[in-house]
């Protein structure tokens, strides 16, 4: 969902070689040097040739190319950068092989690497606009929309006819907040290749955007038709991944406009497919928690009729009065501070103090649900959190530190939070004051002989999980944390965290964009606690955000 397709070069000047590969083995040559080739094949192929030991130079650098050309099709982007690499050691100025490192960095999420592989391409030359529409992709990914749509118009101009160049330039103006320049260029895109999947799913995110549900879903509809009917894809495209998001997509516009049904096997339909890329892999992990909250909802919810602007809805928590470890008093004095400002500037609140378990996910559950109709929509909590294998997890008031391995089952997952949210016509703010401390450090040493906790936790919040694990913090998302990944935030000795004193002081402000906002808190916090603490946010909003009208 938060990345459109990339265009990786078709190869033509790294196979030079290919003719020789062909001549010395009519079998192995053509299939480690074919596109076509399913990959498994391709891979084969190429180990056996390597095997041999009869190439060297260029030659063996071909070999390399093409058993990476297989891993891609994969998705195993580790073993494509090995190869790469092994090939630039052969032939270190090969402007393809930079390209198709970089294109694999890309996919990893490792934007900087990638940014890199492709400047230096772009240096050897000639002018490629293939390159430059990677580039401004990896820029796009960083959220560093002015070079990512400076990029993609150099592409353009250098490759006129490039529908994907098209396609891509129109999800960086959405992000900057030009839905009618995006939806120009979708269209511009969809002349070129009408039969192109995927820029009808693209357009069917602006269609949304701009309130117009019908078209949204007639687009996935004609993107789902072209997908199973064998339409142009992005050569390096995993197979499934456009009819994945077609899917998904179409199943958020039902679910947005109230038929649940068709949301429902949209969802089934998208978890059916064959996940091999970080965007199909995200797009399962909303459609399975999207699916979730749909099956155990009421037969009917009601839609609410909306204005132009769209429901803006936020859910606040504060837990402080722990059964099973010392109490936080600051917690639900917190969430009230935060839970009025965000009334006063016009959100439907949802306040839930000192909630156990049942009472936490049921609340969280409805919220979630909620968001399928808001445009808008703000989760504050504050109290325990801990991290358990690198997932973070919210902590009610009756949580038991003996409980063993079922110990996740009785906390609110964090990133399952984040993967149902990840939609891109949403704006989503997160805000986490927890990580106070780690509650069960002291239970843990204490019965470590007994095994009763068989879990290990962390003080601190983990980073959100990657999109390579199954869930994503997506396009439309800002998460802020108290303090750092890993650290410990103070809990105060007023009424209030330094946090959330800082935050209910700032967030009112009006026409103080969100991030400079948080930057403000950040500043002030930093102040008070003398260093100690230190908060953090990661954004991937589309424009710029205001809580407060300016």
């Amino acid at each position: 969902m938060r990345r459109l397709i990339s265009t990786i070069a078709l190869f033509a000047a790294v196979i030079l070689a290919a003719p020789a590969l062909a001549q010395f083995n009519a079998q192995l040559g053509p299939l480690c040097t074919s596109e076509g080739t399913p990959a498994d094949q391709q891979i084969s192929a190429c180990n056996k040739i390597i095997a041999l030991k009869v190439f060297t130079g260029e030659k063996l650098a071909t070999v390399y190319f093409w058993r990476a050309v297989g891993w891609n099709k994969k998705g195993d982007y580790n073993n494509v950068i090995a190869d790469t690499t092994l090939a630039l050691q052969l032939t270190p100025k090969s402007v393809e092989l930079l390209n198709m490192r970089g294109s694999a960095y890309y996919d990893k999420g490792e934007y900087d690497i990638a940014i890199a592989d492709f400047t230096d391409a772009l240096r050897i030359g000639p002018p490629s606009g293939t390159i430059y529409h990677n580039r401004g992709n990896a820029y796009r990914g960083k959220s560093d929309y002015p070079k990512a749509l400076a990029d993609f118009t150099q592409a353009i101009e250098l490759g006129p006819k490039s529908a994907y160049s098209y396609q891509n330039r129109g999800g960086v103006k959405q992000a900057l907040g030009d839905l009618d320049g995006a939806m120009t260029d979708l269209n511009e895109a969809i002349r070129m290749s009408p039969q192109l999947a995927s820029v009808h799913t693209n357009r069917a995110v602006i269609w949304r955007a701009k309130g117009d549900i019908d078209k949204a879903i007639a687009d996935c509809t004609d993107a789902n038709a072209l997908a199973k009917g064998g339409g142009p894809v992005n050569p390096m495209t995993p197979p499934g991944s456009v009819l994945i998001s077609a899917y998904i997509q179409r199943g958020l516009a039902f679910e947005a406009k109230g038929e649940f049904d068709k949301a429902k096997a949209d969802y089934n339909s998208t978890l059916e497919g064959t996940a091999v890329d970080n965007v199909s892999k995200a797009n399962q992990a909303t459609a399975k928690v999207r699916l979730a909250l749909l099956s155990d909802s009421p037969a009917s919810v009601p839609v609410k009729k909306t204005d132009g602007g769209g429901r803006r809805v936020a859910l606040v928590i504060g837990n402080g009065a722990y059964a099973n470890f010392p109490a936080l008093p600051n917690p639900p004095n917190d969430a009230r501070a935060i839970a009025k400002s965000l009334r006063d500037l016009g959100y439907e609140v949802t306040e839930g103090i000192d909630l156990k378990r049942d009472a936490m996910q049921t609340m969280t559950r409805e919220f979630m649900r909620n968001a399928a109709q808001a445009k808008t929509l703000v989760l504050y909590y504050a109290g325990h959190g801990v991290q358990v294998a690198g997932r973070n997890y919210l902590v009610p008031i009756d949580v038991k530190p003996d409980a063993g391995a079922a110990i996740v089952d009785s906390m609110t997952d964090m990133d399952r939070i984040l993967a149902g949210l990840d939609d891109q016509v949403r704006t989503n703010i997160l805000i986490f004051d927890a990580c106070r401390n780690d509650p069960f450090a002291q239970q843990t040493a204490s019965t470590a002989a007994a095994r009763s906790l068989e879990v290990k936790t962390r003080s601190g919040l983990a980073q959100p999980t990657a999109p390579t694990a199954g869930s994503t913090l997506g396009a439309g998302t800002l998460i802020a944390f108290a303090t750092a990944p890993g650290q410990v935030a103070l809990d105060g000795e007023g009424a209030n965290s330094p946090f959330s004193a800082a935050l209910s002081r700032h967030i009112g402000t009006p026409g103080l964009e969100v991030q400079q906002m948080l930057t403000r808190v950040r500043a002030e916090v930093v102040a008070g606690t003398k260093n100690k603490q230190v908060p953090w946010s990661n954004s991937s909003l589309l424009g710029e955000v205001y809580l407060a009208a300016k």
